[in-house]
Parts: structure tokens; sequence; C-alpha cells
């Protein structure tokens, strides 16, 4: 039987192993997804019109442990797209000493034209097809873009439901009264806000006196926008799919959550007392730290050299393109790899796990510790091998993720190195 394998994983290694000497065995066992799950998903909407909804779960490699990774609602949902995730997820997860390998998930639809009853019904049939898949130590999910807390409830609920009993720990990012944890709403962010703190004390830079960009507002760039805002950084640009603003004097990121709460999106220009302008335009700003929070691609060879921020903080999962990696390397510029910089969110899912496995309840200030103290302590290993190997974050991250893989691999008997 022919291994199927991921093509976008293949070419994110083969640009790795120009600097990362890997050996063919290695490769095949890092390019190839363990399981892939494909199905459809019929819906009955309210109105009575019947529709159906392509569902995927890719599981890419338990060497570690079960299986974890995000679902994500999303139009533009695809199975390539799921099987790259899944590949990053096994290489954040390794990275950051979790016991845990990589999965990703997904279904193909607008969240944004469906009811809160018909994402519940989505939810429980993504379940379903899914039940004999996942379990606590199995392939534990958790919420992704176009998803939160509550369609999580909705799948930890469905699934306890089937099993006759509660399984707390299948699902994580919860709502706090049904399992999870305390800091998990932020917690990406947080992560992102402890990197970026210990990039900046490293190279003596002043929080401060940063002008900042960040794209995409919504979980993950408003909590980071208000973090580094308190903090006293200078927002000077951000967006959402309806809108980007700019205001070079710094936007004031209480006024604009404000207002995003009662309105549903970034507000307009006017009400901040800023200029709207483009995606494109934000992304090529000049400013110290641009933050992309949003989706998959954004920065590629089309637009590569015209970026002028000096550090980029991937708080998406591979915003940068592979292709435009390189240019960007080579006009200086620094960027905190996604697998580092937005690990925050699997670290305190792997706290909520180890809670609901062992019927505890963290405070918020002892998750915030923890997960300050795992996050940093692997950034810190990555600049230390960067700079020893003359490396660059990225590189350095996935060399201690790839021999983390490879050497649970390596024990349970599946690579032989050749």
């Amino acid at each position: 039987m022919k291994k199927i394998i991921c093509l976008k994983c293949k070419s994110h290694l083969e640009a790795l192993s120009e600097k990362i000497p890997l050996s063919k065995a290695a490769l095949d066992i890092l390019q190839t997804p363990r399981k892939i799950l494909q199905f459809k998903i019929p819906l009955t909407k309210d109105t009575g019109e019947k529709v159906v909804f392509d569902g995927y779960r890719v599981q890419y490699n338990n060497a570690l442990g079960p299986t974890k990774g995000g679902i994500r609602f999303h139009q533009e949902v695809h199975l390539d797209e799921v099987k790259l995730l899944s590949f990053l997820m096994a290489l954040k997860c390794s990275l950051v000493s979790l016991p845990y390998g990589g999965a990703k998930g997904g279904i193909t639809l607008d969240p944004s034209q469906l009811s809160q009853n018909e994402l519940e019904q989505v939810s429980q049939a993504y379940v379903r097809e899914l039940f004999n898949d996942i379990g606590p130590n199995q392939d534990v999910p958790a919420p992704d873009v176009g998803t939160n807390n509550l369609i999580m409830d909705y799948m930890q609920e469905e699934y306890s439901k089937i099993a006759g009993k509660p399984a707390l720990a299948t699902f994580t990012g919860k709502s706090v009264g049904k399992g999870g944890s305390a800091g998990r709403v932020q917690a990406t962010a947080m992560g992102g806000f402890y990197v970026l703190e210990e990039y900046l004390k490293q190279e003596k830079i002043d929080l401060k006196e940063l002008r900042v960009v960040i794209q995409g507002f919504g979980n993950v760039g408003s909590h980071l926008a208000d973090i580094l805002w308190r903090k006293g950084a200078k927002i000077i640009a951000l967006s959402d799919a309806k809108r980007a603003l700019y205001k070079e004097e710094g936007l004031n990121i209480e006024k604009v959550l404000l207002e995003q709460k009662e309105k549903g999106c970034v507000p307009e220009a006017s009400l901040m007392g800023a200029k709207e302008i483009t995606n494109q335009e934000l992304l090529e700003l000049p400013c110290d730290v641009m933050a992309p929070a949003a989706i998959s691609h954004q920065i590629t060879l089309n637009n590569a050299n015209n970026i002028k921020a000096k550090i980029i903080l991937e708080m998406a999962n591979a915003p940068i393109a592979p292709e435009a990696d390189e240019v960007l390397n080579k006009k200086g510029l620094v960027v905190i790899p996604d697998i580092l910089a937005n690990a925050g969110g699997v670290i305190v899912s792997y706290f909520e796990w180890l809670q609901n496995l062992n019927n505890e309840i963290w405070e918020e200030e002892m998750v915030l510790r923890e997960l300050k103290q795992k996050i940093i302590s692997s950034f810190k290993k990555v600049s230390l091998i960067a700079g020893e190997k003359n490396y660059d974050l990225r590189t350095a991250a996935n060399m201690v993720a790839i021999e983390r893989i490879l050497m649970a691999e390596k024990q349970r008997g599946n690579y032989l190195e050749s």
C-alpha cells in the first residue's frame, strides 16, 4: 500500500534539511501522517434546508504521546492545510517538552453563517464521526480558528454521552465551569508575550519603546494587543477580517476592545482617530514588532521584500510561507517561530488535561506561573542552539523538536538511523 505523504510537510523538511542533516529514514517518518480521517457531516438547518460539510482529523505523529491539536471551523479548511498544521503541532508539542504528538482537525464551513443551534448540531456530528479515534489517551482536540470554549463544551458533552460516563480530559479549551482551566483564554497571547519579553531582555531592547503591528484581532491578537499596550508598547496598527486601522501615535486598545465587544469587529477608523488601510499595507508598515495572528501564509514571496518589521512574532500557525523565510533571513529580520511563539495555548491545554485527569483545579496565578517557566525554558534552549550553531530561531526550534520525535521513534523501534 502506497504511503500518503504530506507534500507541504515534505517541502518544509527539504528546505530544513539544507541546514540540518536528515536521513532518508528520518524524512520518511516525518513527512508521513500516521492517520487521516475524512468524512461528510450532514446538517438540517433551522430553515429545513439540508447541507453537507467536509470534516477532517489528521493524527500526524504519536511517538511522544496522545496526539493533540485544534479543530477549526473555516470556509477554507482543506486536507492539505490540516496535514501541515498537524505536522506543526507535532513539532510544537515536542519543542516545549509536552507528552503529546500532533494532530489537527476542521470542518469546511463559515461559522458566521450558522446559528448557535446549527453550530451545536455540527459539533455533535463531528464527535460522533470521531468517537472511536479520540480520547484522553488517544487524541485530545482543542479550539482553533472559528471555534471556542462553547464548541468544546458541545463536543465534550456529546463524547461523554456516547461513552456513558464523564470524559472531561478528552477535550481542552472548555469553559471553566465545565472542566476548563483558568488562564486558558489568554494563554496563547501570554505565551507569546513571555517569549517576546525574554528575547527583548536578551537583546537589551526596552519594551516601552516598541512600535507594534498586529494582524488579526480575534482571541490571540486582541489579548496580545491588550497585554503589550498595558505594558507600555505602542500599537500603531491592527486588523481583523473586516478592516485594518493605522495610527502613528498609537491606538487606545482599551477603547478598541470596548468598541469591538459592542460591534463584533474592529471599529471604524473615524471612531479611533485612525486611518483605515488595507491588510497588505498593514503587513508592510515600518515597525519594531509585527505579530501575524490571523491565518497561514500571509507573508509570501510576493510581499516578503516589502516587509519592514524588525521582529516578527508568529502568533498564527505558518503565517510565513516557507519560500519567504529565506528572503526575510537575508534582510536580517528576526522571526520568532510559531511553534515557540504561540505554544502557550497547547501548554495550558496540557495543564487543563492534567487537572481533568487528576480531579484538580489550579488557580490562574499557578497556571500562568507554570506557563511562563515552561515557555521561557524552551526559548532559552532554542536561543542557545541558535547562537552556538549560527542558526536562525526557526531552524534551531525545528532541530530541537525533530530530534526529540526521532529519539522517541527510535526507542519504539520505528526508526533505524541510516
